[in-house]
């Protein structure tokens, strides 16, 4: 380290984040990552199976559908898995010494870490809801007009890929470690 940056890293002990340790910053920051996607997944998926499940009460024999259309926006959750993984793996605790890894992950190493996870959190939480509406409507789309159910996994598709999105910034962060 140069004398700027322990210098830095001296006066930040001083505050809230210094008094929590740069770990803790980097595993909240992998921790909301999975825990927000995995909030949103299950919100978007029942949102979606309450729609379903309307449906299925009157023709059991679209359940295949409903089922891809309900389980659409449980994958943000499995994005935010994808992204804990990563960024665990990258900070070492894999495998890895925990005592050099603690005295070695500065707080602004843990605040780089906290940041590089915040936007499959976020975009996992916010996606995953929006796309369980799209879904439900989209189940109504089949229940209505079952030769256009394919245009309603469409706009399920659309959200998704902001959902994408969301994973590639923070891989792409995550590639910098």
């Amino acid at each position: 380290m140069t004398d700027i940056s322990l210098a830095l890293e001296a006066t930040q002990l001083g505050t809230i984040f210094g008094g929590l340790g740069g770990l803790a910053l980097a595993l909240l920051g992998a921790g909301l990552a999975v825990g927000l996607s995995c909030i949103g997944s299950a919100k978007g998926t029942g949102i979606a199976g309450e729609a379903g499940t309307g449906l299925l009460s009157e023709d059991p024999s679209k359940s295949g559908k409903v089922m891809v259309l309900q389980l659409l926006p449980g994958t943000q959750g499995l994005y935010g898995m994808v992204v804990w993984f990563f960024a665990i793996n990258s900070m070492g605790l894999l495998g890895g010494d925990f005592t050099v890894l603690l005295s070695e992950m500065t707080v602004s190493k843990g605040m780089a870490y906290f940041a590089a996870c915040m936007p499959m959190a976020l975009g996992g939480l916010l996606s995953a809801i929006a796309q369980g509406r799209v879904a439900a409507g989209s189940i109504n789309i089949l229940a209505k007009k079952p030769d256009d159910w394919s245009k309603g996994l469409i706009l399920c598709g659309i959200v998704e890929f902001y959902a994408i999105l969301s994973l590639l910034a923070s891989m792409l962060m995550l590639l910098q470690f």
